[in-house]
């Protein structure tokens, strides 16, 4: 493609790669992850606009898992400079407010069976689904949002895609074709 954008830089296309300067991007839908993982006014604007997002969509609800995950990394870590901080304080709302959506969307219902079972073990078994589901539908949203509508083939590499660790998939999804994807994940 010729016209990238803004802030979307390509390189030869022999290296199929791009630099993206994520403060020169626009602010769209399409954007809005990479807006996400920016820093400072750009991460903020990021944040806003994805707490106005309604609560059933499922871009919001694969950001905020992704990004629950990102805030419990940086909530082990003993050293968290200033910035970091901030960014834990920006996001447990974000979280609250997915807790009490999930609660009223039957999650609610979940718990009160796995009390009766034994809390810990009730809850533990919820979130796993929860988050099995969650990654599911990021990573398809990231195909089709690469690739278009989902087919037979794309379909049936997703199962082995969500149980590989996020740190080794995001790259591939990111960086490979829909060719080489489907090489990388044979039955």
């Amino acid at each position: 493609m010729e016209n990238w954008g803004e802030g979307i830089y390509p390189l030869s296309a022999q290296w199929r790669s791009a630099i993206i300067v994520i403060h020169q991007l626009p602010r769209t839908r399409d954007t809005l992850w990479l807006r996400v993982l920016g820093r400072g006014q750009v991460q903020e604007q990021a944040f806003d606009e994805l707490e106005q997002l309604p609560p059933g969509n499922p871009f919001r609800g694969n950001a905020l898992m992704l990004l629950n995950r990102l805030k419990a990394n940086l909530e082990m870590n003993p050293n968290l400079n200033q910035e970091d901080r901030d960014l834990i304080m920006r996001l447990s709302p974000l979280f609250d407010q997915q807790l009490e959506e999930a609660k009223l969307s039957g999650l609610e219902r979940g718990l009160e069976r796995g009390l009766e079972q034994g809390l810990e073990r009730g809850l533990e078994r919820g979130l796993e689904r929860g988050r099995e589901q969650e990654r599911r539908e990021a990573i398809a949203s990231l195909l089709e949002a690469r690739f278009g509508p989902l087919d037979d083939e794309l379909n049936a590499i997703l199962d082995r895609m969500i149980r590989r660790p996020s740190s080794e998939l995001m790259p591939l999804l990111v960086q490979l074709s829909r060719e080489e994807l489907i090489d990388r994940f044979p039955e």
